[in-house]
């Protein structure tokens, strides 16, 4: 039972990285092309909200993982109702361990296979948001520096 327990975890996993890859480079290239376009780069607004935009996309991405592990549970018979087998699934995904609902002996393992897949997914969002909010601070600074360089690109190249 353990090792068909590690096959399907692992490959519940190999889905969840797959569509957070998927959403985390969707939201650092969203970002960069909202930077790249003439949309007022100097207002702060702007970056807050290209900021948000990726942040909504990645946590929608995160919930997507939460509910096809929740799917799983369910398909294995070890929830009844969709709105706690989420819930179960979340609790496992952010590593919280409420101990409120115990799956059977023989697919306890699954719950920290979720908990350790959460962790890196989670560990992804949080990695993805640091580089556009990186950018973000970047961009405010070469806004604020540029007028009093003259006229110099942002590579030290005069324009």
């Amino acid at each position: 039972m353990i090792l068909a327990n590690l096959m399907v975890g692992f490959f519940v996993m190999l889905v969840c990285l797959i569509v957070q890859a998927a959403v985390a480079f969707w939201s650092v290239r969203y970002y960069i092309r909202q930077s790249s376009g003439a949309a007022a780069p100097h207002k702060i607004f702007v970056g807050i909200r290209r900021l948000l935009v990726s942040m909504l996309a990645m946590m929608i991405g995160n919930f997507i993982q939460i509910t096809l592990w929740a799917i799983l549970f369910l398909l294995l018979g070890e929830l009844d109702e969709l709105y706690e087998a989420i819930y179960h699934s979340a609790v496992n995904f952010a590593s919280l361990g409420y101990g409120d609902f115990v799956m059977s002996k023989n697919r306890k393992l699954l719950g920290p296979l979720e908990a350790v897949n959460g962790v890196i997914m989670l560990g992804m969002t949080s990695a993805a948001l640091m580089v556009i909010l990186q950018q973000v601070i970047r961009d405010q600074r070469d806004e604020i520096i540029a007028p009093s360089r003259g006229d110099i690109g942002r590579d030290g190249d005069a324009r």
